[in-house]
């Protein structure tokens, strides 16, 4: 698996409206009915990657810790699915009731979703204001797999914590990294 960094997606660009399976309750959501008027976390997770099982559970903590402040929170599985069988839909469901996911975990099977956001890796993450515009894109926090650091949402509770103050985001953000997407050959 190629580690693989975010193209960090222009700062102010607004998010592209998509409307997508929802694995876990299998119906199709849009991102006009799932957004906040606080602000919207948009994130490209996978079950197979090593960088989004260690930040799982703080991932997990972070969504429902800011939920309750009017946060909404969106993870889409962009991956080839034929290719990697243990993204498929149904193994998405079974990942996301086992781990007790707070937020809809959605397919873009035709990966157009991830195209239009411009996402490399998984993990990936997006923040977008209450006007839908790009404050945040990046990482969760300094945490990888081996290296010693426990995941901790540093990155993203403070862009949220800027938000909720009703302060400017800073825009100096770090990518994340993780294992590249895995997009169909066709």
């Amino acid at each position: 698996m190629a580690r693989t960094e975010s193209n960090m997606f222009p700062l102010g660009n607004p998010a592209t409206p998509f409307e997508l399976l929802d694995v876990i309750s299998n119906q199709t959501l849009s991102l006009k009915e799932l957004a906040s008027d606080t602000a919207t976390v948009i994130f490209f997770i996978c079950n197979h990657c090593p960088f989004v099982k260690h930040i799982n559970a703080e991932l997990i903590n972070v969504a429902n810790h800011y939920k309750e402040k009017g946060i909404s929170f969106i993870g889409i599985n962009s991956n080839d699915a034929d290719s990697y069988p243990d993204d498929s839909p149904e193994n998405m469901k079974q990942v996301a009731e086992d781990l007790q996911y707070p937020f809809p975990y959605l397919y873009d099977e035709t990966q157009e979703v991830a195209r239009a956001y411009q996402a490399a890796c998984t993990p990936d993450f997006y923040i977008f204001d209450k006007e839908l515009k790009c404050v945040y894109r990046g990482q969760l926090d300094d945490s990888r797999p081996g290296n010693g650091i426990e995941p901790n949402g540093a990155s993203i509770r403070a862009a949220l914590d800027s938000i909720l103050a009703g302060k400017p985001v800073p825009e100096r953000q770090k990518p994340s990294l993780g294992c590249n997407i895995k997009w169909k050959s066709n």
